[in-house]
């Protein structure tokens, strides 16, 4: 059902004008401002409490010199990406994102076959996203329960999967409300975040007692490795830290269809999230070097089992250092929740071009709500099942978190290839690199390749069944099945996937076909559209 405002505002008609031209019509409330798109991004990067998520990452291989040095070579890395898929989501901002951009750019060949992988790839990214939010919100949870019984308390994987169910559930109730109070909850997201940022950065190097600061030289410095690995690759395995924590910047192209002014909104709130995270988690990695002490061991094997945690109950002491983390786990669960928000608008846009089991059923939107609440619960129930993980061991609920940057980057490298593999008529938006583009693209694939391949090996050198890295088995195993749903004999998408569909009816079923929508605000308003019809 389309939402029509009885004055719409020109900017609006402008983004419903340049989606149909995509070949969509109109469905979401466009509710979104480009600083609550930008808000949606960062929100999921969530600085502290991402960082907070994967230190058990970095601290074991290469310690702090990891944490400062790798978070700075792997923001420049991520940065690339990011330009590179600014671009495209400037050319064409709609919800469907990396997978419409395969279809438009790739061969008449393979492009049915690559838009599908990319759209099961990034569900995946969605899904891993959310249980490894909430499976580190429910660890934090522990975590102050034990700071609050003075590290007495010891959790056990049924009450921390029991918590983590709770999380995801009460974030599906929350996502399938109104599309304006999810868009005004991201204003508090930044807030919240910000500050959160500038409490690590200033206030624990005052609060930390002598015997915890360490020195210029240690900080910036010194490489500890534990895990056995040579010192080289350790700190290769390190970047996993700095990667998940800036991830999921392609979030806001799922908003598309809901945001203001879409075609420079998004470009900017994926370039913007990823600026200000790798300056501001700069300046967190920094202070917890200098305020962590140098009993590195001590920190990881912590009854509290967050080494985070410990660090504030080192320097801020018990009431305070439970009060803080309380704001820690707040901007947690925030990020879960905008998580969700995006990944069911994925799941909705792959539901309404016919490539998910049940299509016809997820691919509604609430007349109530006006939001897509069959795929948020999709999504949700797929979250817990993943979680169930935990009951095989650590390692294997561990890898939702290479998971989700694993699966990203099969979604992120897909449209960037294809966008100069194959010949198109690509034509870039509002937002672009010019002749910096392909160089940029390059090592944003260099990069994302290298890295899938390192964060396929496991933790350490000499594993066991239980210790070994489980994403290559999920990861396999899901992609597995979307290769088979697509080539499964008689049924298979091969038979019936032709890509993105139009729901616009006649209008625009001939890929000649101009709407004169489009073309009159195109005249009015001075917008080029510049992708490939569908």
């Amino acid at each position: 059902m389309a939402f029509e405002s009885p004055h719409p505002h020109p900017e609006h008609t402008t983004d419903e004008a340049i989606l149909a031209r995509l070949g969509y019509k109109q469905e979401f409330r466009r509710a979104f401002t480009p600083l609550e798109v930008f808000g949606v991004a960062f929100s999921i990067v969530g600085l502290l409490p991402s960082i907070a998520s994967v230190l058990f990452n970095a601290v074991p291989n290469g310690g702090p010199l990891a944490m400062v040095w790798g978070w700075m070579i792997a923001s420049a890395f991520i940065m690339c990406i990011g330009f590179a898929m600014a671009e495209l989501a400037s050319a064409a901002p709609t919800s469907g994102g990396l997978y419409y951009w395969t279809y438009s750019l790739a061969s008449p060949h393979c492009r049915n076959f690559l838009s599908w992988i990319v759209g099961y790839a990034n569900t995946v990214t969605s899904i891993a996203g959310l249980a490894s939010i909430d499976w580190a919100c429910a660890i934090q949870i522990t975590a102050a329960i034990s700071i609050a019984s003075n590290q007495v308390y010891m959790t056990t994987n049924g009450q921390l999967y029991g918590i983590f169910a709770a999380l995801v559930l009460s974030h599906a109730v929350l996502v399938s409300l109104g599309t304006q109070v999810l868009a005004r909850l991201q204003r508090l997201s930044i807030f919240l975040n910000v500050c959160l940022c500038f409490v690590v950065i200033i206030a624990l190097p005052i609060a930390t007692p002598s015997e915890y600061r360490n020195s210029a030289s240690f900080a910036f410095g010194d490489f500890t490795n534990l895990d056995g690995w040579p010192s080289g690759f350790a700190f290769i395995l390190s970047l996993l830290a700095p990667l998940y924590t800036i991830g999921g910047y392609d979030s806001s192209v799922h908003i598309s269809e809901e945001a203001s002014n879409a075609t420079t909104a998004i470009p900017w709130a994926i370039v913007g999230s990823i600026a200000v995270s790798a300056i501001l988690g700069w300046g967190i990695n920094v202070s917890l070097t200098f305020c962590m002490g140098t009993d590195i061991e001590g920190i990881l094997s912590s009854p509290i089992g967050q080494p985070m945690a410990q660090i504030f109950y080192n320097s801020f002491g018990q009431k305070g250092a439970l009060t803080l983390w309380s704001f820690v786990i707040l901007a947690q669960y925030m990020m879960g929740s905008s998580c969700l928000l995006v990944g069911s608008r994925q799941t909705f846009a792959f539901a309404r071009d016919g490539a998910l089991p049940f299509s016809r059923y997820l691919y509604r939107i609430n007349g109530y709500t006006k939001t897509p609440v069959n795929t948020v619960w999709l999504d949700a129930l797929l979250a817990l099942i993943i979680g169930l993980l935990a009951f095989a061991s650590t390692q294997a609920i561990n890898a939702v978190f290479t998971l989700a940057v694993t699966s990203s980057y099969i979604s992120y490298i897909t449209p960037i290839v294809t966008r100069f593999a194959f010949k198109n008529d690509f034509k870039p938006g509002p937002f672009n690199l010019g002749k910096w583009s392909f160089p940029v693209a390059a090592i944003a694939v260099s990069w994302m390749v290298f890295m899938n391949i390192v964060f396929f090996f496991p933790a350490t050198p000499q594993t066991s069944v239980q210790e070994m890295n489980y994403t290559v088995v999920v990861l396999g195993g899901f992609m597995s099945l979307a290769v088979f749903w697509y080539y499964c004999p008689v049924y298979g998408g091969v038979y019936w996937f032709n890509g993105p569909v139009s729901n616009l009816g006649p209008v625009i079923k001939g890929k000649e076909c101009r709407n004169s929508v489009s073309e009159e605000m195109e005249e009015r308003e001075g917008v080029h559209v510049s992708i490939v019809n569908v």
